[in-house]
């Protein structure tokens, strides 16, 4: 089974920073893209960052100049810097790698359990 473990979540004031890590376990045979999405309440899951395989990284306007993608293929997992933070930026963090298992032809999204990020004003 492969499964996405999230940490680095909290409380934080507006202006401050926060780290997201997150690792994928179980046997993969390759990770293409990997990434972080978002969803405040009441509001539709949203994209914040995506990263390949490669390295070539994609943000969503909000977070540009403010927000780091990056990932460590040999330890599996990816990360999200998170700077300058706002109170709209409060929501369920989400990671998500798209995964090709060993045995299996196809690639497949796996999702982690969600982390809450909480900035006040």
């Amino acid at each position: 089974q492969v499964q996405l473990v999230e940490s680095g979540g909290g409380l934080v004031q507006a202006g401050g920073s926060l780290r997201l890590s997150c690792a994928v376990s179980g046997s993969t045979l390759s990770i293409n893209i990997m990434g972080w999405y978002r969803q405040a309440p009441g509001k539709q899951r949203e994209l914040v960052a995506a990263i390949t395989s490669g390295g070539t990284t994609n943000y969503a306007d909000s977070v540009k100049g403010r927000f780091t993608i990056s990932r460590d293929n040999a330890k599996k997992s990816v990360f999200l810097q998170m700077n300058s933070l706002r109170p709209e930026d409060t929501a369920v963090y989400y990671c998500t790698a798209e995964v090709r298992r060993l045995g299996v032809k196809f690639s497949s999204d796996y999702w982690g359990q969600g982390t809450q990020v909480t900035v006040s004003s």
